[in-house]
């Protein structure tokens, strides 16, 4: 995609500060951090998300977010991090290109991401599950 900044940086078209990089991924400094660290790993193939991307492919990206992550735990002691996607509008994502944020997270420093709990969900469970199977 030609207006996509995460294919730009891939294709080196636009600045990056790289942390990784395989034949399939490539992960970089966000330029929006939530905190010290966080990456984002991206495949360097254009998928818009999660539901357009090949599972082989998925499973490098997802090994590369892995990867980033161990080399954060080792070689920075970083311990505790956030690793999150959204796909789709409504789901929060603003750059449709399939991304993983890594955020390094350390207590106290009140960033992290919180969601809305529906107990009364749980009721709906049974028929939930029947119209996935």
């Amino acid at each position: 995609m030609n207006d996509c900044i995460f294919c730009k940086i891939v294709k080196g078209e636009a600045k990056s500060w790289k942390v990784y990089e395989t034949e399939d991924t490539y992960a970089f400094l966000d330029i929006h951090p939530a905190s010290r660290y966080h990456t984002l790993v991206v495949p360097k193939k254009h998928y818009a998300t999660i539901f357009d991307i090949p599972e082989q492919e998925l499973c490098a990206l997802i090994t590369s977010v892995k990867k980033v992550s161990k080399l954060f735990e080792e070689k920075l002691g970083i311990h505790d991090i956030q690793i999150v996607s959204n796909s789709g509008a409504a789901a929060q994502q603003e750059v449709f290109h399939l991304h993983f944020h890594i955020v390094p997270r350390k207590r106290g420093d009140d960033q992290n991401i919180k969601r809305n709990t529906h107990s009364e969900l749980v009721k709906d469970f049974d028929d939930m599950l029947d119209k996935i199977r």
